[in-house]
């Protein structure tokens, strides 16, 4: 059976990871989670990130026909509008984006989002299937990070975002609008219930005490064996209770207000205002 290629594009900057994966057999390929560069302190935007990606993408050859988004990120601005137009692939991103769409855009007087996701160009639901060559796009729904997340199983590769990280690291925090520890346990146990050899692509690495190399390959069996939230052995109420403690003592991430204004339109910016400026709001005190 014909597996994936996978290329990973780490980006330091946000601890994100941006997946290049392609059919060897037709060249056909995706890519999951782009990064729009931001600076925060100028809010100054840049392409440098996702222009690397096209860059390998060219010199092998590949025609890129799916932006997969894993969910509407908080800690970082996608690229994938930027590399709709430069690519013409399309926008993908789970069903349940309405639910994110519908809690956000409101937050950032949002008029020009419409909480139907029409902003990407595919919403995707649970068995869904999508072309990449000889292979297949699978949509696994994977809520509990956030209701909208899903995991892309391509051939023997799961691209899991947000929902579970390097074994060391564990899982993804819960208490964004909408998340649920209890969801993310089903969610986590049904990725792990996928064969054992399974490749598991995480959507970021931070280093955690004791391990001085980023990472971001696994397999189901080593986090059924060893990820230090949720191995095998952990039931859902003591999951449960550990991520919750947990998250009541997380600061909320850097760029989450920025990255969620931009994520809920596919990566677009916010129309200019009438002198032609862009903006991006801080709503304060609304978190």
């Amino acid at each position: 059976m014909t597996q994936p290629h996978v290329q990973a594009f780490f980006d330091p900057a946000t601890h994100t990871l941006t997946y290049l994966i392609h059919d060897p057999a037709t060249r056909e390929a995706a890519i999951v989670d782009p990064v729009l560069d931001f600076t925060a302190n100028d809010a100054r935007i840049g392409t440098g990130s996702a222009d690397a990606v096209l860059a390998a993408a060219d010199a092998q050859g590949l025609t890129v026909r799916w932006l997969l988004e894993t969910h509407a990120h908080a800690d970082h601005l996608s690229a994938a509008h930027y590399l709709r137009e430069k690519t013409g692939a399309a926008v993908v991103i789970g069903a349940a984006i309405t639910r994110v769409q519908a809690i956000f855009a409101p937050l950032f007087e949002a008029e020009d989002v419409r909480p139907d996701g029409s902003q990407f160009d595919r919403l995707v639901s649970e068995g869904e299937r999508l072309p990449l060559g000889e292979l297949a796009i699978e949509v696994l729904h994977t809520p509990g990070h956030t209701p909208a997340c899903v995991t892309y199983l391509i051939g023997d590769a799961a691209f899991v975002g947000d929902t579970l990280f390097m074994p060391d690291y564990g899982t993804a925090r819960t208490d964004f609008p909408g998340g649920s520890a209890a969801d993310l346990y089903r969610s986590v146990r049904r990725i792990l219930a996928l064969p054992e050899e399974t490749r598991i692509f995480v959507g970021h690495d931070y280093l955690p005490a004791g391990r001085s190399q980023y990472r971001w390959e696994t397999t189901v069996a080593e986090e059924r064996a060893a990820n230090i939230h949720v191995h095998d052995g952990v039931s859902e109420a003591e999951f449960v209770a550990m991520r919750e403690a947990r998250d009541r003592a997380l600061a909320a991430p850097q760029l989450i207000l920025p990255s969620l204004q931009v994520n809920i339109r596919a990566g677009a910016l916010p129309p200019p205002s009438p002198g032609g400026r862009t903006f991006l709001k801080l709503p304060v005190g609304a978190l």
